[in-house]
This record gives C-alpha cells, sequence and structure tokens, in this order.
C-alpha cells in the first residue's frame, strides 16, 4: 500500500479528530480513509488508533510513529507548498542561455525591465554559441537562430532574421557599389566561420521568393558576428550582417544596406523550454514578456 498517503491520512485524522472531516480533506469517503487506516494498521502489525463512537485517540504506538514522522511531513508539506507557490509566483532564479551575439543584442535588453516588474528574481545569463542541453544543464529558457528546430523541446519562433548585405561608407566611395549579386565577386567581402564546425557559411540570398546560397571569396573571416560586423563597418569588405546588427548601423549612417532585393528571411530566432505539463512561473512570464517585447520592437517603423 501506498505508506506516505497512510501516514498522512493518520496524521490528518488524529488532527482533525474525525474520519469524516479528514476523508472531506482528501476528497474520499469516510468508509475509505477508515479503510486506509485499518490496511495500515494490519501492514506493520499494531493497532494505531483507538476508536470508540465518541472519540478517537492515538494507541501508545501511534503516539510514538506520529512523533518520529511528523518533522518529515512537516517538510514535505513545506517543499509542497514552495513548489505551488512558485507557480504562482515569479521568483527564484531564471536560467536563460542564448548564443553570445543574440543574448548581447536581443535578450539582455530585455533584462532590466523584466528584473524591475519582479524584484524577488534572480537572472543566470549563459552566453554560449555552442547548443545547450536546457534539460541536462537545468536552463528554463534558450535561444537560438537558424531554420525550424526538431530537438525534443518546445520551440517557438519569435521573428525573422534578415541578412543585410552590408559596407561602410568609405568602402562604398572608394570600390563602388555593387548593383547585381554577380558584382560581388569584384568586391572584398567578410564571412563567418560557424562556431562548431570551423566551416565558412555560404552567403544565401532570395531569388524569385527562393533561398540561394553562394560561396563568396572573403579576405577577413571570424567566427563572432559582432567581429564580423565591427570589420564591415571599418571598411574591411562588404559583408552579409543580421539585421537586428545591421539595421541600428544603417539608421547611424555607419553602414550601407546594399542589394536589399535579395535580403534573405530564412533564418529565424527562436524561444525554446523544456516540455513539461506545468512550467515555473519565472518562466511562463519571461516567455510571454519575450513575445511580447520583440513583437512589439519587430513592428515599430525601421529607416533602413
Amino acid at each position: 500500500m501506498d505508506e506516505l498517503k497512510a501516514l498522512w491520512t493518520l496524521a490528518r485524522v488524529v488532527e482533525t479528530g474525525s474520519f469524516r472531516r479528514a476523508a472531506l480533506e482528501q476528497g474520499v469517503a469516510p468508509q475509505a480513509t477508515s479503510k486506509t487506516i485499518r490496511q495500515f494498521e494490519a501492514q506493520v502489525g499494531v493497532r494505531l488508533l483507538h476508536r470508540t463512537t465518541r472519540k478517537l485517540s492515538l494507541t501508545d504506538e501511534g503516539a510514538q510513529l506520529l512523533a518520529q514522522v511528523r518533522p518529515a511531513l512537516a517538510s514535505i508539506r513545506a517543499a509542497m507548498d514552495e513548489l505551488q507557490s512558485s507557480r504562482r509566483e515569479v521568483g527564484g532564479t531564471l536560467r536563460i542561455t542564448a548564443p553570445r551575439s543574440v543574448g548581447q543584442h536581443l535578450v539582455q535588453p530585455l533584462l532590466p525591465p523584466f528584473m524591475q516588474e519582479y524584484p524577488a528574481l534572480a537572472v543566470d545569463l549563459e552566453l554560449d554559441d555552442r547548443l545547450s542541453d536546457i534539460v541536462v544543464e537545468k536552463i528554463d529558457v534558450g535561444f537560438r537562430m537558424g531554420p525550424a528546430m526538431d530537438r525534443n523541446v518546445v520551440a517557438r519562433r519569435l521573428m525573422d532574421i534578415e541578412q543585410w548585405i552590408c559596407a561602410s561608407p568609405g568602402y562604398v566611395e572608394l570600390h563602388g557599389r555593387p548593383r547585381r549579386w554577380e558584382d560581388l565577386a569584384q568586391h572584398r567581402c567578410t564571412g563567418f566561420r560557424h562556431t562548431n564546425t570551423g566551416k565558412l557559411m555560404p552567403w544565401e540570398y532570395s531569388e524569385r521568393h527562393q533561398t540561394v546560397y553562394s560561396e563568396v571569396a572573403a579576405r577577413f573571416t571570424t567566427n563572432d558576428v559582432d567581429a564580423e560586423a565591427k570589420a564591415v563597418v571599418e571598411g574591411v569588405g562588404i559583408g552579409q550582417i543580421p539585421d537586428y546588427i545591421a539595421a541600428p548601423l544603417v539608421r547611424e549612417g555607419r553602414l550601407v544596406h546594399l542589394l536589399a532585393k535579395h535580403t534573405s528571411q530564412r533564418i529565424g530566432l527562436y524561444i525554446y523550454y523544456p516540455q513539461r505539463a506545468h512550467l515555473p512561473a519565472r518562466t511562463r512570464r519571461f516567455i510571454d514578456f519575450t513575445v511580447a517585447r520583440l513583437h512589439e520592437a519587430r513592428r515599430a517603423p525601421r529607416a533602413d
């Protein structure tokens, strides 16, 4: 039989002084509560309760047993109350993982207003370009750029990530502006080297609503998106930069958006989290907060 359930039942029968009241708390019939105690007594081989028509009282053995298990029962109840409270209240530590560039440009700006809204919350932000196993590493929420995710997680596409072809105004003035995709072959370009594989990523562009991939000779390569953007700003060459980095630089006049009609939107930004029936309140609130803030930012007009 379920010994923990029997101990709970015994404790509540004694505390309420009635099988009926204990049964009402547990949502069962009084006969079921009485049967649980009888079966438990048969299992342990001693009588735990004196029963009369007017009163219930513990036997010596019953009193000794409850004295020993009550602290443990109280600890279990406190742990369960705290767990249920964590679903209602936003507290504890929210663990987040994201690629470095996404974390710095898109995730980190969300954290101060979210933490201000929930002052009891602590945040642990891990910036890592590898794909984390959030279940094994006990992470609440992850962010990732790429095509649709097929891992054993719940993944939600937050927004499209456009790949902008950009150059500095100084580079355009010195080397001219490419008018066609084929013109890039006559220009100095930068490249992004995949963090995990070390391979140079092909450039991608949109042609008649399809994504086309092309190898571009790169004068400068790096495995860091921000380092590539910095090189492009400094006039090293033409680069293909994610729009969340490129758009502010274009607005500031530090970059020029080239070949805009070929901008690719294949890649998406995803938020992902473990498959659980009941997420902690901190996780659920942060997901909702992120979706609302990024959707609002995406709707804002951009002077591109």
